[in-house]
């Protein structure tokens, strides 16, 4: 047990199926409920052979987290029924599914009576059930831990004015813009944090007049000194008086910001120009239903329509628009030297996504990792995204529940695959900070706002008796991961930023690598094989295709001048410390297959994927790194000892595309569907192995 976790029930003789194939195999364990998480405690396990080397010290790979559980069925003489509230009967066998896509099937034919309803409804009580904030795990765990974290974080956590006055100066736009105290003590908005920047000629009195409504926000200003800004909206619903007082202030504002010394001013309001979150909510609601198999049956029938169904989600369209709409901000930025004003009801959500995602594009230092994770502090912990809310952490309200901070990874991953070397972490960080947002032992992805979790700081200390929680931060990498398997999460190839005088070999040196990361394009004619037999060719390989591009609607084309800005750019090298534009046009849009295919045994790759050439390249570091330190022993006998631990990668043949999440798994068996489809393949060779024109040409895994 974690420190503050308590056992709530548990079951004995559980059997956990095996989910690859249809042969109920499986194995006997013990099934346990705490505030924490729930596990399955198998006695096989024990097997050092069988130790994943990415092991995650908090969430082990038979534990789900409270939060993680995303619905929870139980099956009544072959039917699956949707369990929640108080039960009457108690099911047979139980499946969990996970937001994290992981799907678990416990069968408790053989468990006592008595201990199935406890765990049953144990289970789904404290999994399921709307629950006070103070009742998460976080305060259980923040007041029993040990504080004894790793130091050597560098994430600027924007929780002081020395951040925001720094972050200023490192962006040259201290001359126009002014960090603000006037929110000290939360007494312009318990919704804005303590500090932040407004343009120099705005006063204390607008910020107070409608409790920062209307105020223009800095994100972060651009080379040429063009900023990004941000705006919370006025009510759309108000008396005739009260808007025409809000438009008239609003008009003195846009009137300040627009005379010099500050830039042309363009607004966007993203509530109109973007998908709602409804939209976005039941896209993903639809998208994830793909990757949840329950079986492998269901995955080769779902498998024949693979295309319709990912197209009726309309979740690559929605990541399509939103990295659209980014281009069009960085545009305006680069090229018009024109400042632009988002605007949103709160400001908090796809502004956000915006925001970041421009600055990933536009600014080198976003795409460090230390630089990333600062990005994430400002614009979304500290600038007030509602973690608890939209991750519906205390299931209190579905309404309210949308993955905005899901899409934002998801469009992050389009550009570290596109362009894998102006990147210092790689798709694996990506994949376990989005596992990330359901471990509460962290207070980074468990609260709505600065003041939220500033107001729910103070507490019992079991170490202290009183005192304030000290609650810890999700960029401590070394609560979760050991020095070997952190090393995944950094990228061996990424593209050091070279001495000024090396520019020119710097551009041609990676010229011809560019063109190998990118992905199949429109412009090859598709093969006229016949619609299901062309949706019946594999999974791994089509995913990451040409096909998917037929199926995204690119009706509405870039104006003229963004066509041209983006075509421009993309004739050119690229410059990996300059800036990025991602390819959108259809075929280009595609599923991160890690985090979405990581659990499917169906769909991994043997011995391939990324995986073989991440391999190649970990085993040579590590070989450089041995013949330096031997280098350096042979030229004095003071050797320093720090040298990065490159992770050992097991036997390659023993790994497949699931890695480093899980080993090789067993060959699932292709069932005896009765349908035309499976005949027609049936002199073929095995789907996994069949040579097909589709090749994965990026570098996902790194």
């Amino acid at each position: 047990l974690s420190a503050g976790e308590l056992l709530l029930c548990e079951a004995s003789t559980v059997y956990k199926y095996i989910q690859e194939d249809g042969s109920n195999r499986g194995t006997y364990g013990k099934l346990v409920c705490t505030n924490f998480k729930i596990s399955f405690l198998d006695d096989d396990s024990a097997s050092d052979d069988n130790e994943p080397q990415f092991k995650n010290k908090i969430v082990g790979e038979n534990d789900i987290t409270l939060q993680c559980v995303d619905q929870i069925y139980g099956v009544y003489d072959e039917k699956k029924k949707l369990l929640t509230g108080q039960l009457r009967k108690y099911p047979e066998k139980l499946i969990i599914y996970c937001k994290d896509l992981r799907v678990f099937n416990f069968c408790l034919r053989y468990t006592k009576e008595e201990e199935v309803k406890r765990i049953v409804s144990g289970i789904v009580h404290h999994s399921q059930t709307p629950k006070l904030l103070k009742r998460l795990f976080l305060f259980s765990y923040a007041s029993a831990a040990p504080n004894n974290t790793d130091g050597r974080n560098q994430t600027v956590m924007f929780e002081t004015l020395e951040d925001w006055r720094d972050e200023l100066e490192r962006t040259k736009g201290n001359v126009k813009y002014k960090a603000v105290t006037t929110n000290e003590g939360y007494r312009v908005s318990e919704k804005l944090p303590l500090y932040f920047v407004v343009p120099i000629c705005i006063s204390e009195e607008s910020i107070l007049k409608y409790e920062g409504r209307g105020i223009p926000i800095w994100c972060w200003s651009c080379h040429n000194g063009a900023a990004l800004l941000k705006m919370s909206a006025f009510p759309k619903e108000q008396d005739d008086s009260t808007s025409q007082m809000q438009k008239a202030f609003l008009d003195g504002i846009y009137k300040t910001i627009s005379k010099p010394p500050y830039e042309l001013l363009k607004m966007d309001d993203l509530s109109s120009s973007l998908p709602s979150l409804q939209d976005i909510q039941t896209a993903y609601t639809r998208f994830k239903q793909l990757f949840l198999i329950d079986n492998s049956t269901d995955f080769w029938a779902t498998d024949v329509k693979w295309f319709s169904l990912l197209e009726s989600t309309n979740w690559l369209e929605i990541i399509r628009r939103v990295l659209k709409k980014a281009i069009e901000v960085a545009e305006c930025l680069e090229i018009q030297h024109t400042n632009v004003l988002l605007i949103e009801e709160s400001a908090t959500d796809l502004c956000c996504v915006i925001s970041s995602l421009v600055q990933v594009m536009m600014d080198s230092y976003s795409r460090t990792k230390s630089g990333f994770q600062s990005l994430i502090q400002k614009e979304w912990v500290i600038g007030g995204h509602g973690f608890l809310d939209r991750c519906n952490h205390l299931h209190k309200s579905e309404k309210e529940e949308a993955p905005v901070f899901l899409l934002l990874l998801n469009c992050v991953w389009q550009l570290v695959q596109q362009y894998p070397p102006a990147f210092e972490f790689t798709e694996t960080y990506l994949t376990v900070l989005s596992d990330s947002l359901y471990v509460p032992i962290f207070s980074t992805f468990f609260f709505n706002s600065q003041h939220q979790r500033d107001t729910n700081k103070s507490g019992e200390s079991l170490k202290t008796q009183s005192g304030p929680f000290r609650f810890l931060t999700v960029w401590d990498w070394s609560v979760q991961f050991d020095p070997k398997a952190q090393a995944f999460l950094n990228n061996p190839l990424y593209a050091e930023k070279p001495k000024p005088d090396k520019s020119q070999r710097k551009t041609a040196r990676f010229k011809h690598q560019r063109q190998l990361s990118l992905p199949l394009t429109q412009a090859k004619p598709s093969t006229k094989r016949g619609f299901f037999r062309e949706e019946t060719d594999h999974l791994i390989k089509n995913i990451l295709g040409k096909r998917i591009g037929k199926f995204i609607n690119s009706s509405d084309e870039p104006p003229n001048s963004l066509r041209e800005f983006y075509d421009s750019w993309h004739s050119k090298p690229v410059d990996y410390h300059g800036l990025l534009l991602p390819r959108i046009d259809g075929p280009e849009i595609k599923v991160w297959a890690q985090r979405y295919l990581r659990w499917i045994p169906e769909a991994q790759l043997h011995g391939g994927g990324t995986i073989a050439t991440a391999a190649k390249i970990l085993d040579l570091m590590e070989e450089v790194q041995s013949l330096q330190v031997r280098m350096d022993e042979e030229r004095s006998q003071a050797v320093s000892g720090d040298v990065h631990s490159v992770p050992m990668l097991r036997n390659s043949a023993r790994l497949s595309s699931l890695f480093p999440f899980a080993l090789l798994q067993r060959q699932s068996v292709k069932p005896a569907l009765p349908t035309s489809t499976w005949k027609d393949l049936e002199d073929e060779d095995d789907l996994v192995r069949r040579d097909d024109e589709f090749v994965d040409l990026s570098g996902d895994m790194l």
